[in-house]
């Protein structure tokens, strides 16, 4: 059976209720503990008042704070004490119109007209100086106190509210930014096979038309080859205008791409040639490499070489390029810029600032290739290894925006990874790409962390004093044993004469002798040789009464006599 999901009418009504009885129960204590007290004035009519300012909290908190007020100055018109429960309730609705109200002056409008009420009330009255005191001090702290506390409380969850939203929306702008790079990125590679795949394409169609003005075919083989000639070039147009879609809206800057005809050691020659300090190392013969995995090699040298000169200028850079049996292993390593020294920039905007890695990342793993970057011993690293063969890995998922396993849960946010946050210069390590997945995002999940560390506090605040009234009622309990049981009351303490044994006296002492004298009661003199015991005269447990002293000589009472308490 599904569970009904509870609306937020109904939970405002259930909380009202629980706040009326809990204001009802204390208004009900007062009245119960007053000595003179009608029913209706009271009892029946604060109930009523609580009922009607509750709900007001809500809609009309002023107006709440006034009602109870009012409870407030019918307990100053009471000529045995100007003190009733009323006051709780008037501190929690003020409370509640801090944490209510956004505005700050209505509500202190509202608070000064209680407090002024109250004091006229007095005035009118003709009130003593104990009611003065109480509306001077006990009402205006009722009142402004617990405002102040609703108020705080309100900016700290406004403050975490709009704070959780701005790094939602953060979050959600880098997960957008990481997917536009993605796209872009293959777009790009769509436009790699359209150069490759089209170019074949089209020398197979020059070869059928070839083959078409050959002598030795038959009418019906050119005809064949006719429509061969035909199946291709409109296959060309097609994979064109899928191309076409999927490149960048208009505005892109197109001649950023990559060059189409170009190579790994044109584009380290045009580094040289360009002042940068570059190293270039080649293992064994180059492979038979399909185009897109030439275009892959070309785009990571690229990008490391433009990340390098960006963030640590006139620094060495080391190229290294290993051919394998299967696999090419590209290494590209640039030393971190001495410290001081400014990155150098460019000029104009930067083609897929912010995006580079992110493409990159996806162009090698499109490929079924690995790439890794990151820093290592005052070093950067770009290390990528592709597969001679294109291998696509299809149904990849991204992994999703979650903290990472170990990572603290006051940490940052996750950046995109750009070419800022690839390299030492930029103080800031490489992290993994991420993609928004189907999970909760990493702001949700430290939300609902920060309400469980918020629940668990509250219950440690209510488990706390139970546990420490654990360790001290027991301790309390015994010490108030303690005192009772070493009381010898004034009659039996006449009683006692001087020079009999103990025996006889027993049945007039207490249980036990009262263990803590204080300094003044042991500084008093007594007979040498004697032991001395002292007992409470009185069972008052708050306050300091005087102590009888009976000196010992064996078994035979020697002395009696009375310390007076220091009183001040």
């Amino acid at each position: 059976m599904p569970r009904r999901r509870t609306t937020p009418a109904r939970s405002a009504r259930v909380g009202d209720v629980a706040l009326w009885a809990a204001l009802a129960a204390t208004t009900g204590y007062g009245f119960r503990d007053a000595a003179t007290a009608s029913w209706t004035m009271d009892l029946f009519l604060p109930l009523a008042v609580l009922g009607v300012a509750v709900p007001w909290s809500r809609r009309r908190p002023a107006a709440a704070v006034v009602l109870v007020n009012g409870l407030c100055v019918m307990g100053l018109a009471d000529s045995a004490t100007p003190g009733n429960a009323h006051v709780l309730s008037l501190a929690v609705l003020s409370c509640l119109l801090g944490a209510r109200v956004a505005s700050a002056r209505r509500p202190l409008l509202v608070l000064a007209g209680c407090a002024a009420v109250d004091l006229a009330t007095c005035a009118v009255l003709r009130a003593p100086p104990v009611w003065w005191f109480y509306a001077l001090s006990v009402l205006p702290a009722a009142l402004l106190l617990p405002w102040l506390a609703g108020r705080h409380r309100r900016g700290r969850r406004q403050l975490v509210r709009e704070g959780w939203r701005l790094a939602r929306g953060l979050e959600e702008r880098q997960h957008l930014v990481a997917e536009r790079a993605r796209l872009t990125e293959r777009a790009e590679i769509a436009t790699d096979m359209h150069d490759s795949l089209g170019h074949a394409l089209s020398l197979v169609a020059l070869r059928a038309g070839a083959l078409e003005l050959s002598p030795d075919l038959t009418d019906r083989d050119r005809s064949d080859l006719a429509d061969l000639r035909g199946t291709i070039a409109d296959a060309v147009e097609q994979l064109r205008a899928t191309v076409a879609v999927l490149q960048d809206p208009p505005g892109r800057d197109g001649s950023a791409g990559l060059p189409v005809n170009d190579t790994v050691e044109d584009l380290l020659s045009r580094a040289v040639a360009s002042g940068v300090p570059v190293r270039w190392e080649q293992r064994e013969a180059t492979p038979p490499l399909s185009s897109l995995v030439e275009r892959g090699m070309y785009r990571v040298v690229q990008e490391a070489l433009t990340n390098a000169t960006k963030h640590a200028p006139d620094c060495p850079i080391s190229v290294r390029i290993v051919h394998e049996s299967d696999r090419t292993r590209v290494s590209v390593v640039n030393a971190v810029p001495p410290a001081g020294l400014p990155a150098r920039t460019s000029v104009g905007p930067e083609r897929g600032a912010g995006r580079g890695l992110i493409g990159l990342h996806e162009r090698v793993t499109v490929l079924g290739g690995s790439l890794r970057t990151g820093p290592d011993h005052g070093r950067f690293h770009v290390t990528a290894v592709l597969p001679h063969r294109a291998t696509a890995r299809t149904g990849m998922s991204a992994p999703a925006p979650g903290p990472a396993p170990g990572r603290p849960v006051g940490a940052r946010l996750p950046a995109v990874p750009s070419e800022t946050a690839a390299h030492p210069a930029a103080e800031t390590a490489p992290g993994t790409v991420t993609a928004p997945g189907t999970d909760l995002p990493e702001s949700a999940e430290r939300l609902a962390h920060v309400r469980s560390d918020a629940r668990r506090r509250s219950v440690v605040a209510l488990v706390a004093p139970v546990v420490a009234a654990v360790f001290f009622v027991p301790s309390a309990v015994y010490l108030a044993w303690q005192l009772t049981t070493s009381v010898l009351p004034p009659s039996r303490f006449d009683e006692l004469n001087v020079g009999r044994p103990r025996a006889e006296l027993a049945p007039l002492l207490p249980d036990r002798a009262y263990p803590y004298p204080s300094d003044h009661a042991r500084s008093a003199s007594w007979p040498p040789g004697a032991r001395c015991e002292f007992y409470r005269s009185g069972r008052d447990l708050f306050d300091e009464v005087d102590l009888y002293r009976l000196c010992w000589s064996g078994s035979t009472l020697l002395t009696k006599d009375t310390v007076p308490a220091r009183r001040l």
